[in-house]
């Protein structure tokens, strides 16, 4: 097992703030309401950083070092089916499809809240209708992702969980896939 630091503090902090702003507005906010709007808005500017940070970050948190790849993700799949125990430095091809997939939802979610507080959609009952469903497939994705890194940490033996506070992952041995 070594150390291998991975995910910058920038990473980590928008992760965690989108997790907790997300959550926010999902279980306890107004939906009509300012605070509702104010976070909506704050988790906006997250994803803007991120996109940012995503073209000239550091290495793992850069697009570039994941693409979405059906391919990679559809061999990920077969090494679980396989029980084969493939570390990813970074993230897997799985996490980044659900990364791409987190990422575009919530920019979903936030174009049509932010066209419901335009004059023109209040009649309109299609931004508010997708807005939900938006809401309600990022409440699965979460939830899918938040299961996935469980079953992962425990496949892999990595604290995935604990990397994303810390920033190290602890992998098994040096030839981790990068």
């Amino acid at each position: 097992m070594h150390n291998s630091y991975v995910w910058d503090p920038l990473v980590r902090l928008f992760h965690w703030l989108l997790a907790a702003g997300f959550a926010a507005n999902a279980l306890f906010t107004d939906p009509d309401g300012t605070l509702h709007h104010n976070i909506g808005y704050f988790i906006t500017g997250l994803i803007g950083v991120r996109v940012l940070w995503g073209l000239a970050g550091s290495r793992y948190a850069r697009f570039s070092s994941f693409p979405p790849d059906l391919k990679a993700a559809t061999r990920q799949l077969a090494d679980i089916a396989a029980r084969r125990r493939n570390s990813h430095k970074g993230h897997s091809p799985l996490g980044a499809l659900m990364i791409y997939n987190l990422l575009l939802t919530l920019l979903g979610i936030v174009l049509t809240g932010w066209l419901l507080t335009l004059p023109p959609f209040h009649s309109a009952g299609w931004p508010e209708e997708l807005h939900e469903t938006l809401v309600y497939w990022a409440e699965a994705s979460a939830l899918l992702h938040v299961g996935a890194v469980l079953f992962e940490a425990r496949r892999t033996k990595v604290r995935l969980a604990r990397a994303m506070i810390t920033g190290y992952k602890n992998l098994p041995d040096s030839s981790a896939e990068t």
